[in-house]
């Protein structure tokens, strides 16, 4: 097991990293910014390292600062939680370089999944299916445009480097197509670096539904239930759950071996996460490889009581799976809610500022993963998660009725930070989600009564 592991990574997800570490004896590292300096990761970590100024392009995505920190502080690993550098593979390479473990896939595997346009053509040899679109080797407007024609409107043009619901464009329209494929271009360039774009089959009602899996370096994978992610806003997910409620354990048991099938082929090494959107005749389609830890992985870690981060550890340093597949029968029910610093009756604009008093809900069954505490500045730099909420209850009734009672507990006392937790209430109290009948466009619907 390593001795020293570098956190190169903020927030809730640091802290997160951090507990595991100090379980397993671990010393830890946390690499921050200057606007983190007072943080509680930073105050919780055994050691701490100055890495840049705010603006993440000079900290926390700048590789060669956090490996020149990992390499003065003495750490032989690297975790890079999500976000970030999390799935960028020269980073991967350069700590590799270094004589560093990156704890998650090699870069070669990161390259291989992250790029959707390869990612799609190497799950659909191993038996995902795809949604119907163009030829992973075309990228050409009239090409792509017959494509769309041929499959039939919507569509929606995806960045090949893409991710996190950024790099991606609906079109209704064929007339609309040659504008939209200009700026999806565009906008991939300027975010990702890389303009190649596809196209595919929009679904304008579907589930968002993705499986956790882990692999080690010995050739074993598993996959570890299913988690419905629909409850989103502008592709940023709410709410998660597991297991998913809306469909079958016979198909997650499916879809989930075939996922650990392609991340054995793959040589995939760490925790990841295929996702999947399911139409309504519950047909699943392939969405893309998150390769690394996820925001939505405690509803996994409550439902099969795996530590998923300490697993992450064990396999990167060379450990095998303890874990067996007939084991990882998920059991009870458990929401997340994600709490943003966001005003959701100016649009959820982001509401920075400082933290006055905080209280985090309690009682049986409740976590809350959180880098808030009194005095905390949330800043406009990053992104504006604040807390996450996660309840356990044997059903998911009972789940509900926990997460609305512990959101009531949750008090955020600021001059100008405001919270999406009062948003969120109104979400499970929805007759749709509470049948289990919702889908992605939820949320759209909720904002234009």
């Amino acid at each position: 097991m390593f001795k020293t592991v570098l956190i190169a990574n903020r927030g809730e997800i640091a802290l997160r990293v951090a507990r595991t570490c100090r379980e397993l004896g671990i010393r830890t590292v946390v690499a921050h910014s200057t606007a983190d300096r007072d943080s509680v990761p930073v105050r919780y970590a055994d050691q701490a390292i100055q890495i840049g100024p705010a603006p993440s392009r000079h900290s926390y995505n700048n590789a060669a600062a956090i490996v020149a920190a990992a390499q003065l502080t003495g750490a032989d690993a690297v975790h890079p939680g999500y976000g970030f550098l999390s799935e960028d593979p020269y980073f991967a390479e350069i700590c590799q370089a270094e004589g560093l473990t990156f704890i998650g896939p090699s870069a070669e595997v990161i390259s291989l999944l992250g790029d959707k346009m390869r990612a799609r053509r190497f799950v659909s040899g191993l038996g995902l299916p795809v949604l119907p679109g163009s030829d992973p080797a075309v990228d050409d407007a009239a090409e792509l445009a017959r494509t769309a024609e041929r499959i039939g409107y919507p569509v929606i043009i995806k960045a090949s480097a893409g991710g996190g619901g950024r790099g991606m464009t609906i079109v209704e329209d064929p007339r609309d197509f040659p504008r939209a494929y200009a700026e999806t271009r565009r906008t991939a360039q300027a975010l990702f670096g890389d303009s190649r774009v596809y196209v595919e089959k929009y679904l304008e009602t579907a589930r968002h539904i993705e499986v956790q899996i882990l692999a080690d370096g010995h050739g074993n994978a598993l996959y570890l239930g299913a988690r419905d992610c629909s409850v989103q806003r502008r592709r940023q997910k709410l709410i998660e759950e597991s297991p998913a409620p809306s469909v079958s354990p016979e198909d997650v048991d499916r879809v989930g071996l075939l996922a650990a099938k392609v991340a054995r082929e793959a040589g995939y090494v760490g925790a990841g996460t295929f996702e999947f959107v399911v139409d309504e005749q519950d047909r699943f389609y392939f969405l893309e490889v998150n390769s690394r830890i996820q925001v939505e992985h405690p509803v996994t870690e409550m439902v099969t009581g795996v530590d998923l981060v300490r697993e992450q550890l064990t396999v990167a340093a060379g450990g095998r799976l303890t874990l067996r597949q007939e084991d990882l029968v998920p059991r009870g029910a458990a929401i997340e809610c994600r709490i943003n610093a966001e005003d959701p009756d100016r649009g959820f604009l982001p509401t920075p500022g400082t933290i006055e008093e905080f209280v985090a809900p309690g009682g049986p069954f409740v976590r809350v993963d959180t880098h808030a505490a009194p005095g905390a500045r949330i800043t406009a730099d990053y992104d504006s998660l604040l807390a996450k909420i996660i309840v356990w209850a044997p059903d998911r009734e009972q789940a509900i009725a926990r997460m609305d009672r512990a959101l009531g507990e949750l008090v955020v006392g600021s001059r100008e930070v405001r919270t999406t937790a009062g948003f969120l209430r109104e979400v499970l109290a929805h007759p749709l989600f509470r049948d289990a009948k919702h889908a992605t466009s939820l949320v759209d619907q909720m904002c234009a009564d």
